[in-house]
């Protein structure tokens, strides 16, 4: 037979000699199964986003995040709380096997996690999506959302919020005179260790700024105590006792 009549050149009994170029369908040829990307597509996931971008700015300007005092080094019964998505590794280091000698243990429990998260698309190159058919893929993800979810639970209920309020607690700033008579005697003392070197106080002491409290009665507290505070802590001088109730009496805030 002559070339052109009839005769069909092809280089692979797999592929069909009619073969049309691969061009994609147009959206329009599949109703109500897709839409076009632009602008259709886009405005939706637009509209979404700006839906969850105003409730974030409304829930942030009704709910401010709750600010603490400036960090006062000399405070060592602070006890800093992290942030909730951490809470997990709090608690977890608060064990035996993750804490002291064992902390690098408590460290590389978490970052091998990650890194096996990292890791899953080389790991697990299977066709298959179902969790039935991914029994442990689907097994580890669930012990580990579990984990962390009991160690949050655990770390936010044994933290004694009402403590922490109270030794977060903004106090007004007040201007210390570290030269005068009254604050060299309070240097002295044992009182910086619970009240602070700047008299704002802790979780173990209140602040001594703006007390209301008048000289003798400030005297009376450092002679005979007052709540947690025991009896006998001043070891001075009746003269450096008045320097001294004088001194934290005319402290006021701003």
């Amino acid at each position: 037979m002559h070339r052109g009549k009839g005769m069909r050149f092809v280089g692979d009994s797999r592929i069909n000699a009619d073969r049309k170029p691969n061009i994609p369908k147009d959206y329009s040829e599949y109703p109500g199964k897709t839409e076009a990307f632009w602008p259709n597509f886009l405005l939706k996931e637009w509209l979404v986003g700006a839906v969850f971008l105003v409730g974030y700015l409304c829930l942030t300007a009704a709910h401010p995040s709750p600010l603490e005092r400036i960090a006062d080094p000399t405070d060592t019964s602070y006890i800093p709380m992290p942030d909730w998505y951490f809470l997990f590794l709090y608690e977890l280091l608060k064990y035996t096997y993750s804490s002291g000698p064992y902390q690098v243990i408590g460290l590389a429990i978490p970052g091998v996690a990650f890194l096996a998260l990292l890791l899953a698309p080389f790991i697990d190159r299977g066709p298959k999506r179902r969790p039935l058919d991914r029994p442990l893929a689907t097994v580890f993800m669930l012990l580990a959302v579990c984990a962390i979810f009991y160690l949050t639970w655990e770390a936010a209920a044994h933290h004694d919020w009402k403590k922490a309020k109270e030794q977060g607690k903004i106090v007004k700033q007040v201007s210390i005179d570290k030269n005068a008579e009254g604050y060299k005697v309070f240097a002295k003392q044992t009182c910086v260790t619970c009240h602070g070197e700047n008299l704002q106080g802790s979780a173990a002491a209140p602040s001594l700024v703006g007390t209301g409290l008048s000289a003798d009665e400030i005297a009376k507290i450092a002679k005979k105590g007052k709540g947690k505070m025991p009896p006998n802590q001043f070891k001075g001088s009746d003269q450096d006792l008045k320097k001294l109730a004088d001194y934290i009496a005319g402290l006021k805030s701003k």
